[in-house]
């Protein structure tokens, strides 16, 4: 393990304690993911169809990843949903762990913005 890992994971720790006080258990990857395109969409709970859910996904991969050069907000559409353009390919070689430390530091550096 690099040791700007151990920060990683402190800080992936900080916001996962963090998201627990405030929805009541301890989020994964998806779960984050999730919440930031809530975040991005304003949108409160209300319930949602499986489609819905992956596109806040989506939206929430593009959002963090958008401060990295990967993604480009293009604008929000009528019903209020950001659309994006990818403009960096992502990098092939990150499986399994590497992408998930990956995403991790986008998530990151986006919520400590």
């Amino acid at each position: 393990m690099h040791p700007q890992d151990i920060d990683i994971n402190t800080e992936w720790v900080k916001i996962q304690l963090m998201l627990r006080k405030k929805f009541g258990e301890i989020p994964d990857l998806q779960s984050v993911l999730f919440i930031i395109g809530l975040q991005e969409l304003g949108m409160n709970h209300q319930v949602l169809k499986r489609e819905q859910k992956i596109d806040l996904i989506h939206v929430g991969i593009c959002t963090v990843l958008t401060p990295f050069g990967y993604y480009k907000k293009l604008g929000v559409d009528n019903e209020g949903w950001p659309h994006f353009k990818c403009i960096k390919k992502l990098p092939q070689d990150l499986v399994g762990e590497q992408q998930n430390v990956f995403m991790k530091k986008a998530i990151i550096t986006y919520l400590n913005q």
